[in-house]
């Protein structure tokens, strides 16, 4: 069956209406760094973006996603937390004392419990942590900067490349502030009994007392958690940071500040203003049909498509905001179609700004239609193929 994605892509546009009864004071925000977004956790709503999906270089924020490999595994029964791991020289090295970065200072050939290398990676942001965590799961480094692009993959990270498990510099080792921030989101998520490692705000190691180095966490602005990052001038400095007040949190990533203050500054600037400057706007409940899909070769001809969650978007206090939604997948569906398949997603603009992305699922499912029906069809596909074709200018 033929696939037609500039004819198909957006299948309905529809106005979402006007919100509130006052002029948007929010988009007046603005920010010292290149490359930022803010986002909220609960309606995934993007409330603050710039220069989000240009490439930064992530250096020691990398290891939010070592952090996510060694939580997978141990969600799943593969590693457990008293599991110890041997120093290998080239974690000592290569990222423990003699290399002169972040180090939790590991003893060479010492074994270490999973739950120490855990602490010694999210708080002391230490390289040789990050690398004896790598070769301890994966049996070498490099095996395990293959599982992390996976992974990442797996995610929906599909700009940034990972090339080392603890931040050195590299041509493989490109990420996105946007990727990074949704990468935040699926560990606290995803992994609460473990996320919480990264708000401890000290840890001691061979006798060595470090402080998380997270500026956020002594701010009294609600942060938990997550990592900093930075290698050298021409790096810049990154951070990627989470906190919660009265029940909404927020995520923010941040990269290319030209010193730590600014970073600190800029990163807690983002985050107190989205607290301060939005309010959470109902747009569907969960079940209620959002619009339809065209299937092919069905007994009908669509099916309704809805979310499983209620939908919700942020929106800057007392804003008069148009909000524009689409349904966006690529079809027409193939019959038979089972109730509850995610065949597509809900993008809701606010200006030029895409602000809210939710998966669809179908509402019923749709039988295999009869064989006249289903040649009907194929009719019907092939005229809106030669159609397309000559739109765009095909041959």
């Amino acid at each position: 069956m033929p696939k037609f994605p500039g004819l198909h892509l957006i299948l309905t546009l529809f106005a979402l209406g006007a919100l509130g009864a006052a002029p948007s004071r929010a988009q007046n925000f603005q920010t010292s760094v290149p490359h930022a977004i803010l986002i909220d956790a609960g309606t995934n709503t993007v409330l603050f973006e710039k220069g989000a999906d240009d490439y930064a270089k992530p250096a020691s924020t990398v290891k939010i996603l070592t952090a996510e490999l060694i939580f997978q595994a141990l969600a799943e029964g593969k590693l457990k937390l008293d599991d110890e791991f041997t120093v290998s020289e080239h974690a000592w090295r290569t990222g423990g004392a003699p290399a002169g970065g972040s180090a939790m200072f590991l003893a060479l050939n010492s074994r270490v419990r999973v739950e120490d290398l855990i602490r010694g990676l999210v708080i002391q942001s230490g390289n040789d942590a990050a690398i004896t965590l790598a070769e301890g799961l994966a049996g070498a480094e490099e095996s395990f900067v293959t599982r992390m692009n996976k992974r990442a993959a797996e995610l929906g990270l599909v700009k940034s490349r990972f090339g080392n498990p603890w931040g050195m510099d590299g041509p493989d080792q490109k990420v996105t502030a946007r990727e990074m921030a949704k990468l935040a989101a699926h560990m606290i998520k995803t992994y609460p009994e473990y996320y919480r490692y990264f708000g401890e705000k000290e840890y001691t190691w061979n006798k060595i007392r470090q402080q998380n180095r997270n500026p956020l966490l002594t701010m009294s602005i609600g942060a938990d958690g997550l990592k900093t990052g930075n290698i050298d001038k021409d790096s810049g400095y990154g951070l990627v940071g989470s906190a919660t007040q009265d029940g909404r949190r927020l995520i923010v990533a941040v990269y290319g500040a030209k010193s730590a203050k600014e970073r600190a500054e800029e990163a807690r600037k983002l985050l107190q203003w989205g607290f301060r400057n939005f309010e959470e706007k109902e747009l569907f409940k969960a079940g209620e049909p959002i619009g339809p899909a065209q299937v092919y070769g069905g007994t009908k001809g669509s099916v309704e498509l809805t979310a499983k969650e209620d939908i919700k978007v942020l929106l800057p206090r007392g804003a008069n905001e148009r909000l524009m939604g689409k349904i966006v997948y690529e079809g027409p569906v193939l019959a038979p179609v089972e109730a509850g398949a995610t065949v597509g997603r809900l993008e809701v603009k606010r200006g030029n700004s895409v602000v809210l992305e939710q998966p669809l699922q179908t509402v019923e499912s749709v039988e295999q239609g009869s064989l006249p029906r289903r040649a009907f069809d194929a009719i019907y596909e092939s005229a809106a193929a030669a159609i397309h074709q000559k739109l765009s200018g095909k041959k």
